[in-house]
């Protein structure tokens, strides 16, 4: 690959260039990329001949070869020297600082472009026979020095630096923890007049997107300013966001960053539902409260026949004493029958050893006989 002060000095050779010279003149100079005849040139005779015809078609195309064969020596001495001349003239009319300037370039490109050309040497003291890092390659993102095998793997370091986490936070439940205890405040109930319930999310200072997020449940029956008629408004406004099982709406916000603006905003919007209930111009008693968005939970109740009262528990006993005097009155009359009697009497009787297995022959892939008469077998034909 030719270095940068060649490729310069040839793009400068390259715009001086002209297409015509006082010795010879091209006829027509394109830039052909494949092309199988060659370039002709005025003053230039065009073979004759049928094999110098062939031959100039058939062999590849070669600009010196064919100038140094079919024009003299001089001609092409005082071509390059024209051409020389002529670019060296145009570099003097490029001011000073400009040459400057190219120059500082060409030198910071060959500089850069030093360690490139280094051959990269493996190290042989290393275990796996690596080879030497170039400076000017960016192998290591996140900037960590060199692995001298003498440390334990990535790995190993992130399950040191989780137990590191988990003292941390062990050390904060035992002794930071308990000091919060100076700040405990005691429950106060809610008042009649904090209807408003408000749930908050955190991470316990770790950045979430979901810790924004405020939720907010009242009952509309909790509204004593309301009447009946503007509590089924407020019902028919909430739409979806009414559970008419627990008679609740709920509603949630997330849209801002912070969760005092969500909550702002989440009073702001009850306030103005709260308005729009109280607008005596449409009462919307004309429209039925829609609560399909809602599946009703079918709750299964324990009977109260089940219950154990103590009334029941007297009749249970009462019919276990009637149950008790009635087998005591079959054991004097002989009528009660007991199982383990019935299996001694039938043993003593000797029907057992009358018993015997029936033997049954079994074949080899045949067909009973119609009938099944002596339980013969007979062999089926594959």
């Amino acid at each position: 690959m030719a270095s940068s002060a060649n490729a310069l000095r040839l793009g400068l050779r390259t715009c001086s260039r002209q297409t015509q010279t006082p010795s010879l003149r091209i006829a027509a100079i394109q830039r052909r990329a494949l092309s199988a005849t060659a370039t002709r040139c005025e003053g230039v005779p065009v073979p004759k001949k049928e094999e110098d015809a062939k031959l100039e078609f058939t062999r590849p195309y070669s600009p010196g070869e064919y100038l140094s064969e079919k024009l003299r020596s001089g001609d092409l001495e005082d071509w390059e020297r024209e051409r020389y001349e002529r670019a060296l003239s145009s570099w003097r009319q490029v001011p000073d600082n400009l040459k400057r300037s190219w120059s500082n370039m060409v030198n910071d490109i060959e500089e850069s472009a030093a360690p490139l050309r280094r051959a990269v040497k493996p190290k042989r003291q290393t275990f796996w026979y690596e080879e030497e890092k170039d400076p000017d390659m960016i192998t290591d993102e996140d900037g960590e020095d060199d692995f001298l095998e003498n440390d334990i793997t990535s790995l190993g370091h992130g399950k040191l630096e989780e137990h590191r986490e988990f003292r941390e936070y062990a050390r904060i439940a035992v002794w930071e923890m308990p000091l919060l205890s100076k700040y405990a405040k005691p429950f106060v109930p809610p008042t009649s007049e904090e209807i408003l319930r408000f749930r908050y999310t955190t991470y316990m200072g770790e950045f979430h997107p979901a810790d924004r997020k405020v939720v907010v449940e009242f009952c509309p029956k909790d509204l004593r300013d309301l009447t009946e008629v503007q509590q089924r408004k407020l019902m028919k406004l909430a739409g979806p966001r009414y559970n008419p099982e627990k008679d609740i709406i709920k509603m949630s916000c997330e849209k801002f960053e912070h969760q005092a603006q969500n909550k702002r905003y989440l009073g702001d919007l009850i306030d103005k539902m709260i308005a729009a209930a109280k607008d005596p111009k449409d009462t919307f008693e004309d429209i039925p409260l829609d609560t399909r968005h809602h599946t009703f939970s079918k709750k299964i109740t324990f009977p109260k026949e089940w219950l154990l009262t103590p009334e029941r528990k007297k009749e249970i006993e009462a019919a276990r004493q009637q149950a008790l005097l009635k087998d005591a009155e079959k054991v004097v009359k002989g009528a009660l029958v007991d199982g383990a009697d019935v299996v001694k009497q039938y043993l003593a009787s000797g029907a057992a050893e009358a018993m015997h297995a029936i033997p049954v022959m079994a074949g080899r892939g045949g067909k009973a006989l119609p009938g099944g008469k002596g339980g013969k077998m007979q062999r089926g034909k594959r």
